[in-house]
């Protein structure tokens, strides 16, 4: 029994040796980046040949996956373990979904859509890609609060012009989900000056229009949105930093801890003097 626990931790040891090393991360991402070379590929027409020859490399790629998956789960010593992290659940359910067949089948499409998911994998595995996802993630609820208010004067700025200009051009501004059509190109200035002139033709004031749009939309809102997402990334990469023991962060945070021992230490040692003053 003792030599089983002892092959078992050897094992988990090496797994663990062989997850950590950077030449084996390195070829990991190299399988994943051949991946998504072979899947586009596909979509080119190829000789048959070379499409065989696809279909094996394809099939090698999704057991390499499979093997890499077994082995960071004999690493990570418990299942729980293993699965408590989200970024591993995230690995495993693309590699599983992988194992779907891709011949001619009812299911084909599906495995075929699945293996394009693989190329994601290389978010879970670079950690500053990670950071990035992370911090895209919590910025969507602030965010939603900025595009609802922006959706208000987008809508109140469309019915508006609906109002004003659906008689100068029906094609942009017919009703009020054609004019917010509209608006978006003309937030995403794409030849917006174009609509502008045209109801100036009729509206020479209509400038006022425009311009006061994009000032509120292109230049306060999409600023704002921007902002978000600069703060959220900063306190990922301080997160990240505190974690990893790196950076300014990193140090503060290790600073800190061990400035909490310190006194934890010093709290039991007078302690021990008030005891043993005590007893005297």
């Amino acid at each position: 029994m003792n030599n089983i626990n002892t092959d078992a931790r050897t094992l988990q040891a090496r797994f663990l040796h062989l997850r950590e090393n950077k030449i084996f991360e390195t070829f990991v991402i190299l399988v994943i980046v051949l991946s998504a070379l072979v899947i586009g590929a596909k979509t080119y027409p190829i000789p048959p040949t070379v499409m065989q020859v696809f279909h094996v490399l394809d099939t090698a790629i999704t057991v390499f996956f499979l093997v890499e998956v077994l082995i960071r789960m004999v690493a990570e010593g418990s299942l729980i373990r293993f699965f408590r992290r989200g970024w591993n659940v995230f690995d495993f359910v693309i590699v599983v979904a992988s194992l779907v067949p891709v011949e001619d089948s009812e299911v084909a499409l599906l495995g075929r859509l699945l293996r394009i998911f693989r190329v994601l994998r290389l978010v879970s595995i670079i950690p500053e890609l990670r950071v990035l996802l992370s911090a895209f993630v919590k910025a969507i609820p602030r965010m939603g609060y900025v595009s609802l208010l922006m959706f208000i004067i987008f809508y109140i700025y469309a019915a508006m012009g609906a109002m004003f200009f659906s008689k100068i051009n029906p094609e942009l501004w017919d009703n009020i989900t054609i004019s917010m059509l509209t608006l978006f190109r003309v937030a995403t200035f794409e030849d917006w000056t174009d609509v502008m002139y045209e109801t100036m033709a009729v509206y020479p004031l209509s400038w006022a229009f425009y311009l006061s749009f994009i000032f509120i939309v292109a230049f306060v809102f999409l600023n704002m949105m921007i902002g978000i997402v600069l703060e959220t990334l900063q306190q990922e990469h301080e997160e990240f930093s505190r974690e990893t023991g790196e950076g300014e962060a990193g140090e503060v945070h290790w600073i800190r801890d061990h400035t909490e021992a310190m006194e934890q230490r010093l709290a039991r040692m007078e302690r021990l003097l008030e005891e043993m003053n005590a007893r005297r």
